[in-house]
């Protein structure tokens, strides 16, 4: 019996590793805003909680600062990066700082959220449009066409790429459209319009009556809609720009079982019932959308060539800055 009982012992330490639970902490580097991030740890920690999740938040354009000196210096403490638009991973993929994952649970996910190497992962959809605020506007607009109008474009804030993520896709996703380019933004700096730090300096002062305009991504209107702020949204007719908030491992984590459960649940069924709580379009098929949201198969999305944009990304920004300071 002992030898027996001592054999099965060793076989139970040899294949214990192999089945054990995702432990340890993680850090993830997230522009996804803080109180939604206490509530993803919450929810992640029902399925997972044996890992302990640490979370440094901050601006896409901040936080990818922030991880460019930390690799020059040698390391970075994240495990994970979720940060708001693909340029920005493209960056980080490019510069070899991000780790395959080859066994992602993607099979649920559309293509085009994928990376073709497995190196990260759109998780959510977000658009950017149009918040007004209902007790100054009488009439709302339909299109980016119709902020260019004095009236509106003097009353107009918008968020600055050189503080978001979405920003720097929807700037370089608008000047690359024939119909507007860096026309488009010229003509809102002559008639008065400025730009706030991130979409929460936006929605802030058009809640406030400080604006009656502002360019943000929806859910940060409807959110606020829905608090009782009177605000409402617009998807343009004329075409919205779109992120997708992906997820990935940072090349060196030390906990990687870790890093791949927190993958593994954002691209899951319980993330993205989270997702459109907090006032997302989810990605998985079949799903229901926030209340109020159009079907976004229904929405005219503007196209973007992404490797162009990453290429011309400082000089978007020294523009945009040259415009509207910053």
């Amino acid at each position: 019996m002992r030898a027996i009982s001592s054999l099965a012992l060793a076989l139970a330490a040899l294949a214990g590793p192999a089945f054990a639970a995702p432990s340890g902490t993680i850090t993830v580097y997230t522009s996804q805003p803080q109180d939604q991030m206490a509530q993803v740890v919450e929810a992640f920690n029902k399925d997972y909680p044996e890992v302990k999740v640490e979370i440094f938040r901050s601006g896409t354009t901040e936080l990818m600062s922030k991880l460019q000196a930390e690799f020059a210096a040698g390391s970075t403490p994240a495990d994970i990066v979720l940060l708001a638009d693909e340029a920005a991973m493209t960056q980080l993929k490019t510069d070899g700082r991000l780790q395959p994952y080859a066994d992602a649970p993607v099979a649920e996910i559309p293509a085009n959220l994928v990376d073709p190497d497995k190196t990260f992962f759109g998780t959510k959809l977000l658009t950017t449009g149009i918040v007004y605020n209902t007790d100054l506007v009488k009439e709302a607009p339909k299109s980016w066409t119709d902020l260019k109008a004095a009236d509106k474009a003097k009353s107009l804030i918008m968020p600055s790429p050189l503080y978001s993520g979405a920003a720097v896709i929807h700037v370089g996703t608008i000047v690359q459209q024939p119909e507007f380019g860096w026309g488009y933004y010229e003509d809102l700096a002559a008639h008065g319009a400025v730009a706030g730090q991130g979409n929460g300096t936006v929605i802030e002062a058009v809640a406030r009556g400080e604006k009656a305009y502002g360019i943000i991504v929806e859910y940060m209107a409807m959110n606020a809609k829905a608090k009782g702020s009177p605000v409402d949204f617009v998807w343009p007719e004329d075409g919205v720009s779109t992120i997708t908030q992906p997820v990935a491992i940072v090349k060196g984590t030390d906990n990687e079982e870790g890093a791949r459960a927190f993958v593994d649940w954002q691209l899951g069924k319980s993330a993205q019932e989270q997702s459109v709580e907090q006032g997302y379009f989810p990605i998985l098929k079949g799903m229901e959308r926030p209340a109020g949201y159009p079907d976004p198969e229904t929405l005219k999305v503007l196209p973007v060539d992404v490797p162009k944009l990453i290429a011309e990304d400082t000089a978007n920004k020294e523009k945009f800055s040259d415009l509207f300071g910053g």
